[in-house]
């Protein structure tokens, strides 16, 4: 009887543990990546994708923001892996205005949109093809820093310092 109580105690401490992921998926296609989608990929556009990395630039137009993304593979909970390498650029279209200084170059973001074009522009001395998506949903990922200590401690006593 112990042993069952034991078992389902820590079935109970790791479920309360797990974190959900930061954006709903339900309709996002999840297997399409913005290094896919180039000129030749029209057929993609109006679909619904899940993309994320760490924004190069943004930048408030007259009703929308545009965000410039270096894209990176996401982990389980939909963070950018920026130890992995990057697999392209994409341009990200949130209707309203977003604060440039919150959204800076080298934050991380995630985001649920739908395909709506491809953007040739200037990338240095290069043309380059960014494709672009509609904004749905944003996530703004904490600095590092600024994530709170998750670590659980058990016991009794004093502690001083870290």
């Amino acid at each position: 009887m112990t042993k069952l109580l034991t078992i389902l105690f820590a079935l109970l401490l790791l479920a309360g543990c797990s974190s959900k992921p930061a954006l709903p998926t339900a309709g996002v296609d999840l297997a399409i990546k913005a290094s896919q989608v180039t000129v030749s990929a029209k057929p993609l556009n109006g679909t619904r994708v899940l993309w994320g990395g760490v924004i190069i630039n943004t930048t408030n137009l007259t009703d929308k923001t545009r965000l410039e993304v270096l894209a990176y593979p996401l982990d389980s909970k939909q963070r950018p892996q920026t130890d992995q390498p990057a697999s392209s650029r994409f341009l990200a279209y949130q209707p309203g205005y977003l604060e440039t200084a919150d959204y800076a170059a080298g934050r991380q973001v995630s985001m649920v949109g739908i395909i709506s074009n491809i953007e040739e522009a200037r990338l240095g001395e290069h043309s380059y093809a960014y494709p672009t998506i509609e904004v749905e949903q944003l996530h703004l990922w904490p600095v590092k820093s600024q994530e709170s200590d998750t670590r659980l401690h058990f016991g009794i006593g004093v502690m001083f310092g870290r």
